[in-house]
Order: C-alpha cells, then structure tokens, then sequence
C-alpha cells in the first residue's frame, strides 16, 4: 500500500554513543531506513540493541551522535508536534478523568473549546471508550488505559506515531484486541507509525515492514516486506505465509542472541 508514496522518515547513518561508567558504548551504529508516508512500520531484535533509543532519536528526546534525522526534509532537532509517542507506561494524570487526559494533548492549541471537544469526543468514540468519558485511570482496565493514552497521542493530530512496547504489559487476550483497534484507528486516520516490539507475531501482524536490528551495537540486519493482505484481521496467523515470516524473523533474532551471549561468555 505505501509503494509510491513519499519519504515521511529519512534514518542516515545514525549512530549513539552512550558513556556508561567513563567509557563509551555505541548503542546503534550508522542505522539508514527511509519510511514511507502512512506507513507501519514494527522494529524488532534482541533486548539492547537499540530499539528504543532509535525511536527516541526519531521522537527528538535524544540526539545521535553521528548523523541525523529528518521528518518532510526537515533536519529534527528536538521534539515536535508532528510527532506523538505511546509508551509501555501508560502515563496517565491519575487526578483527571479519559476526557481530560485525551484533552490535555491541546492545552497549548489555538483550537476553540468546541473544536477541542469535537476533536476529543472523536477520539473517545475511535478508541472504544464511549461512555468512559468521566471515568478516572483507577477506573480502568490497562487495555483501557492504553486506549487512552492512544487517543491522547492522536486527539493533536500528529502525522508520525511513535510507539514503544505500547501493549507489552496487557495479557494476550487483551493484546490481540489492541493490536486490531490500533491497526482500524491507522487505517482511518492514515498516520506513518514506527513501533517497537519485543513480540514477531505482533510485529508481523501490524506491519508493512519488519525492520530486525542485530546486536551490539545496533545496526540494520534487515528489512522484510510484509505482503499480507490488509485490512487484517487474528484470522491471520494461520496463513502460512505468516509461518514463514516468523521464522525468518526468529531465525535472525536467534543468530543475533547467540552473538550476544558468546560475547558475554568472553
């Protein structure tokens, strides 16, 4: 679906090095990807490569070290509104209610109330959560609480949505759930999202591209084409071609976690 569309995200030779205990540490290393306009795109590798420290490198809370990142040909030089982040946590003010949360996201906007609650009641209703709209986090399951914190990603209508383990805490039912609400709110407000998971069927599930990144430091071991047919649906993990995409992925995610430990064992 994204062959054709325009360059949202160009990644060239972006390294990080982090200095831990007075030494330095290269967490990625000259990472190059472009990512199409509207695109879902999923990272995925072994736990340190670097995954969420290119995501917040894309989200302007962190600067690489070595070369740069640019959103619409724009050099990012720090955080932006064009961009919204989802984390693990859910990160929610616990003294104010879903609308409030959600409307929170336009304090600082020129909007007009009526804008502002037009735009929030549209997004209660896209993530599932008419009827919950004066009901505090404590009220809420943690698929609920994603679903707002979704929601107040969006409500400022951000053309990149950055999302780090965003589902990694919810059980599998749940998960399966969000993973389809996420993937119905992408497709109805055509947003270019770069998500970082530890989990293949997930990222196989969700995606245009699986980008895997091997190990120590970080760097592009591949870039895997998913050609599944859209809109999906869980019925899709039984499709053979599924099968032959996770073990293509667990394959290299296995070579790169034996890389890792055969380094520790030195």
């Amino acid at each position: 679906m994204s062959t054709a569309l325009k360059t949202k995200v160009a990644i060239d030779g972006v390294g990080k090095i982090f200095q831990v205990d007075g030494s330095p540490v290269t967490a990625i290393e000259r990472i190059d990807l472009d990512i199409k306009e509207n695109e879902f795109v999923s990272i995925v590798g072994t736990s340190g490569c670097g995954k969420s420290t290119l995501l917040n490198i894309v989200g302007g809370l962190d600067e690489p070290t070595s070369g740069e990142i640019r959103i619409d040909g724009a050099r990012v030089l720090g955080p932006g509104r064009n961009r919204g982040f989802v984390f693990q946590s859910y990160s929610l003010f616990e003294w104010m209610t879903v609308k409030g949360n959600i409307r929170f996201a336009l304090e600082k906007s020129a909007l007009g109330k009526a804008e502002k609650d037009e735009l929030v009641s549209h997004f209660v209703q896209a993530v599932g959560l008419s009827g919950f709209e004066n009901a505090y986090p404590q009220q809420l399951s943690g698929g609920m609480r994603q679903r707002v914190a979704i929601a107040r990603a969006l409500v400022y209508k951000p053309s990149i949505l950055l999302m780090d383990e965003p589902f990694g805490a919810l059980d599998a039912q749940t998960r399966g759930m969000m993973q389809e609400l996420l993937l119905k709110v992408w497709e109805d407000h055509k947003v270019t999202v770069l998500f970082v998971t530890h989990d293949v069927d997930e990222a196989i599930f969700l995606a245009d591209r699986v980008i895997v990144l091997a190990s120590r430091p970080g760097k592009v071991k591949k870039d895997l084409t998913i050609k599944l047919p859209r809109p999906r649906s869980f019925e899709l993990v039984t499709d053979p071609q599924f099968t032959v995409y996770k073990r293509e992925i667990l394959t290299d995610i296995r070579e790169e976690t034996l890389k890792v430990m055969a380094l520790d064992r030195k």
